[in-house]
């Protein structure tokens, strides 16, 4: 029975991990009854529920680059052609975070312009009206996640180690009972991703809900859900830099 200890230690992480994501689900209903009114969304607010404050940016760069106020180059600069065409806060945020040189990496743009007032409004503006998590749910939910996958992990490696230490004839009650813990682990798996269906935890249930409702007909409402891949070829080459270091 020296495979008894590897159960036990399997049951206890898979539970801790399968609570602690029940705790967050609660947390998340919370803040989702703080709604104040569940009007339709502008595309920088689908943008944020989507993917946060860099998909935000993001947006601005390329409605900034159809204006002609800004160069997306295929090699990731963004060059301000025109400093003053700012439209609004968010335009001149990202203008802004270009720098007085006028030109500059795109990379180092994003976390610049995603810090700053006009985008913290925003979000706090879809957080006040329940479409938004709040930062510290979205961060115990992503954690908690994780340690889902974690607890999963863990408890297919102290199965299959278990396995190895019994003779063969025996194996069959050692795979029974470590399918216990890997079944329960890999529901709640599935039903975090069921109710996160790739829209990372920056909208709550109502946002989601909103977002799905937009048509995906027009390109920028496209960009706002999906990200960069949505765009022609030239311009997402101006963002490949980027992609693979940040899910936006």
């Amino acid at each position: 029975m020296v495979w008894v200890p590897l159960l036990l230690v399997a049951f206890v992480v898979s539970a801790l991990a399968c609570a602690r994501v029940c705790r967050d689900a609660i947390a998340v209903d919370t803040a989702e009854r703080r709604r104040a009114d569940g009007a339709g969304l502008t595309v920088p607010e689908a943008a944020y529920l989507a993917g946060g404050p860099l998909r935000v940016v993001d947006l601005t760069l390329v409605g900034l680059h159809r204006s002609r106020a800004v160069l997306l180059a295929h090699t990731g600069w963004a060059t301000a052609v025109d400093p003053g065409a700012g439209r609004d806060e968010l335009e001149r945020a990202v203008l802004g975070a270009i720098g007085p040189a006028g030109q500059s990496p795109i990379p180092a743009v994003r976390p610049l312009a995603a810090e700053t007032e006009c985008v913290r409004a925003l979000g706090d503006g879809l957080v006040a009206r329940g479409l938004a998590l709040p930062e510290p749910v979205r961060r115990t939910s992503a954690a908690g996640v994780r340690a889902l996958r974690g607890a999963f992990l863990l408890t297919l490696a102290l199965g299959t180690a278990a396995v190895l230490l019994v003779p063969a004839g025996e194996r069959t009650p050692v795979l029974a009972w470590f399918s216990l813990p890997l079944v329960a682990v890999g529901l709640c798996l599935v039903i975090a991703r069921t109710d996160d269906p790739g829209l990372g935890c920056w909208a709550s249930p109502a946002g989601r809900r909103l977002l799905a409702a937009l048509s995906p007909a027009d390109p920028l409402t496209a960009l706002a859900r999906r990200g960069t891949q949505v765009l022609e070829p030239e311009l997402r080459a101006a963002f490949r830099v980027h992609d693979s270091r940040h899910l936006a």
